[in-house]
């Protein structure tokens, strides 16, 4: 069978930087001749401006035992001084660091001097619990200032933060917490979500109580924030309010030093075979690469720009544009607490005014739902500060980019589309917004210093105009150090397919363009194979979501007696299309249509129509799920879910 993905969709439309943003960007193509002239040269020079180094490293990267890569391995520094000491000793101490909202309304401004101050208390309770160099610590929090301070406490004590998503059962938490070995956990009493307190500390208390094997061996104490005001249980020896430890501790602390490969964190990422992946990064390759990132990607000027990443902390997209980038630079950002819906559908346009956000960076799926909303909410509100967007977490469909650059951008701001992964640690693909014309839908070309190639399944080079697989060919300064306790599964799952080559395999699909853009087609687990031809789900997705009826679709493959699998479609329409429109005979009309666009050989076989989409948390659809209801089997496990009804509707409508 051949290893060619059939590129299906043509985008022609291209977007170069307008002359005001050139003329004050801070990137430039000398970057990328730099990068190409000497990779690790450019890299030593990245770390050594961006970070402070108690001890200067003399070795860039040593990889002689691939795939475990060490960079600046003699070098030491500590992460939290980096990412608060050095900027209030530079005289940066009344710079706001965090805009903080929480959901119900109430806010905070912490500046760069109130939140190392917070740090430093918080580490020496740590401390005074027993916590040390290597010792790991959990963190299920909110999305409040408190969850950013026990982050930066762990790494400022060389400790290793385990954040788990704070909307995981306690199952997800206790098989978590035992993999790491964790000591400490770090929680709430609950948190705002869809305006109500979601309780956090009792899923705490049954993830450490007897779940069949017997008490949790490792913990030793539970740190709780007060935030939701929820009654919850208590032991006396084991858990400590926050309010009554972090303001009685002293907030003199030095930071020291550490080697660059000391970790930094684990962060579980669901596994094929149930159990989770521990993805461990340490911390000196790492901070250089989020912060190198986080200032060319985004065009930064920390002196004037309001940075906000909606993402979570549980997720790996909120400790690198969250917590570690954009502190390391210097930057003022917004932290918020709640969804995009609560208390009305305007909330982020509301909190874009109101702190005058001038980077936003979200993900393509919360873009869709607004698109399903429509333009008159956004409308409302004045956007004017907005000069960059960004998009993260899975491509974003041509006419979904065309909506965020038109509706929110005002038809002017770039718009850089990000791939990476928790593997990568920090944005692999981007456009850097100052010099490269953008095109709606692709991710583009790699960042200077990071090389990556599209590739058969015998690793050779696919070409420009070909589809492939997506595979990373020289080591990088973020790149993950392995799976925590388990380095086979590491070589097995990222190695093993192209070890000759000595290539990481992302487990993505991509073509090349002609000009030689990197387009990303999803995971190759999606790719259908439809009489003979490899089809992308991503690009029939695109094709779907540019009918002026659709706001957002996922495709599935589904088993076909006659073509091996056929193309199942799941459509969600927008509201202003059915106030004026009659659904009916839609769902042939949008096949039909996907024939027009990319031809018969795409045209789904079932299209329905339906309210929402199962999507992760952390808003990434799960095809696999429908994938069972399009097969007429039992749906399978349903616990990462944001909303677990979603899938009983969904195969009510089916049916």
């Amino acid at each position: 069978m051949s290893s060619q993905i059939d590129h299906l969709l043509d985008e022609t439309r291209q977007f170069p930087p307008s002359e005001e943003f050139a003329a004050q960007t801070i990137s430039s193509p000398a970057l990328y001749e730099r990068a190409a002239a000497d990779r690790e040269g450019f890299w030593g020079e990245q770390a050594r401006e961006l970070l402070h180094w108690h001890k200067p490293f003399t070795q860039v990267l040593d990889w002689t035992n691939p795939p475990f890569a060490k960079w600046f391995e003699d070098g030491e520094l500590n992460v939290s001084y980096n990412c608060l000491d050095r900027h209030v000793e530079a005289g940066n101490g009344d710079r706001v660091a965090l805009h903080w909202e929480g959901e119900p309304g109430d806010s905070r401004d912490i500046t760069y001097a109130e939140l190392t101050d917070e740090v430093k208390r918080v580490a020496n309770v740590l401390e005074g619990l027993g916590i040390g160099h290597g010792d790991r610590v959990a963190i299920y929090l909110p999305m409040i200032p408190e969850a950013i301070a026990s982050m930066l406490a762990v790494a400022r004590l060389g400790a290793v933060h385990s954040v788990v998503f704070g909307g995981f059962s306690a199952d997800s938490l206790r098989s978590r917490i035992d993999d790491a070995g964790a000591k400490l956990v770090i929680t709430a009493d609950g948190g705002y979500r869809k305006g109500r307190v979601s309780a956090l500390k009792p899923a705490v208390d049954q993830a450490l109580a007897d779940r069949g094997e017997g008490e949790q061996q490792t913990v030793e104490h539970v740190l709780v924030v007060k935030r939701g005001g929820n009654e919850v249980d208590w032991v006396d020896d084991r858990d400590l309010w926050w309010h009554d430890v972090v303001p009685a501790a002293s907030a003199d602390h030095t930071a020291r030093s550490f080697p660059a490969e000391n970790p930094l964190f684990i962060l579980y990422t669901s596994g094929t075979t149930g159990k989770p992946k521990g993805i461990l990064h340490t911390s000196g390759g790492y901070l250089a690469q989020v912060a190198y990132s986080h200032k060319y990607v985004f065009d930064l000027h920390p002196e004037s720009d309001v940075f906000w990443c909606t993402a979570d902390i549980g997720w790996v997209t909120g400790h690198s544009y969250v917590t570690y980038g954009p502190l390391a630079n210097g930057a003022t950002q917004v932290l918020y607490e709640g969804t995009p819906d609560a208390p009305h559908p305007g909330r982020w346009w509301e909190i874009i005014e109101k702190y005058g956000v001038s980077i936003f960076y979200t993900a393509p799926t919360a873009i869709r739902s607004f698109m399903k909303i429509g333009r008159s909410v956004p409308k409302k509100f004045d956007l004017s500060s907005l000069r960059l967007l960004g998009s993260v977490g899975e491509p974003i469909n041509p006419e979904a980019w065309m909506w965020y650059r038109e509706v929110i951008g005002a038809g002017k701001t770039p718009i850089v589309d990000t791939w990476w992964q928790t593997e990568t640690g920090a944005i692999m693909v981007s456009a850097l917004p100052g010099v490269t014309a953008t095109k709606p839908g692709s991710a583009q070309v790699p960042l200077p210093g990071i090389s990556l190639d599209v590739v058969d399944e015998s690793g050779a080079e696919v070409g420009n105009g070909n589809g492939g697989l997506l595979v990373i060919t020289e080591p990088w300064p973020s790149m993950l150090r392995g799976i925590w306790g388990d380095p086979e599964r590491f070589k097995e799952t990222y190695w093993e397919k192209f070890e000759d080559q000595g290539y990481y395999f992302a487990g993505d699909g991509a073509r090349l363009d002609e000009d030689g853009d990197l387009w990303l087609l999803g995971r190759v687990d999606d790719v259908m194979n439809v009489s003979g031809h490899r089809l992308s789900t991503a690009e029939i997705e695109s094709s779907l979501v540019a009918h002026e009826a659709t706001a957002e679709a996922a495709v599935v493959g589904a088993a076909d007696e006659t073509t091996g699998q056929a193309v199942v479609a799941f459509v969600i329409v927008k509201e202003s299309y059915l106030a004026e429109h009659d659904p009916a005979g839609l769902a042939q009309q949008l096949r039909l249509w996907v024939g027009e666009q990319i031809g018969a050989i795409a045209r789904p076989r079932d299209v329905y129509i339906v309210g929402e989409l199962p999507k992760t948390r952390s808003g990434k659809i799960m095809r696999r799920l429908l994938r069972d209801v399009a097969e007429g089997r039992e749906v399978g496990d349903t616990t990462t879910l944001a909303d677990t009804a979603v899938m009983s509707i969904i195969s009510a409508q089916v049916k």
